[in-house]
């Protein structure tokens, strides 16, 4: 695959989740394909050390499980194939699910949080934030977007694990006008701050001249 996510996610100027794909060999993807292109984007993390001490009152989890999907170019044409796989879709209508999902101006994520003992319950005032590994002072806030969970080729490939609440966040990646990833940054972190803990889950930067 061309500028596959394995190699890590390119930014280029302003396009924002990634360089977009120029051709449309993603329409003959197989299944192993569009697999790899959503297992290379899906990270794993804890928000909240794994041996907090519990809380003697139970109105907050101990800890958070975390799971995120980084929605790039190459995601949502693995997605939009895998739809006109199993849905039988003509090659037209995979095109429309890439373009409808690109019409976003932000960079999509599924951010997923599964509480551990406790509560049960995610507070509506957890927070997301995109930056440079090393730079807090570039991070940018993310918006919760759930109306984005009925654009069918931002649903992501990967099989739903249904202990997790999914949220659609977006992030732009830009801030006043300045890039918040320079060609010197080489890998893009997520933070989660739930309470007082955080979580982080990272991905590659594509080199860039």
């Amino acid at each position: 695959m061309r500028g596959s996510v394995a190699a890590g996610i390119v930014l280029a100027g302003a396009a924002w989740q990634g360089s977009p794909a120029p051709d449309e060999r993603y329409l003959t993807w197989t299944m192993e394909q569009v697999e790899s292109v959503g297992r290379t984007a899906y990270k794993t993390g804890r928000v909240g050390g794994f041996f907090n001490t519990r809380l003697l009152k139970t109105e907050r989890s101990y800890n958070y499980k975390l799971a995120a999907t980084w929605l790039t170019p190459e995601v949502i044409r693995a997605t939009a194939r895998m739809l006109q796989v199993r849905s039988r879709l003509d090659r037209e209508e995979a095109r429309k699910l890439v373009e409808e999902a690109e019409q976003i101006a932000d960079a999509v994520f599924i951010i997923e949080i599964d509480p551990r003992e406790g509560s049960g319950v995610i507070p509506h005032d957890w927070e997301a934030f995109l930056q440079p590994k090393a730079r807090p002072e570039a991070a940018v806030r993310g918006t919760l977007n759930q109306k984005l969970r009925g654009v069918r080729a931002l649903a992501g490939v990967l099989r739903r694990n249904y202990d997790y609440d999914r949220f659609w966040v977006t992030f732009p990646l830009s801030d006043a006008g300045s890039p918040v990833f320079t060609a010197q940054d080489r890998t893009a972190e997520l933070v989660v701050r739930i309470y007082d803990k955080e979580g982080r889950v990272e991905w590659p930067l594509a080199a860039r001249q």
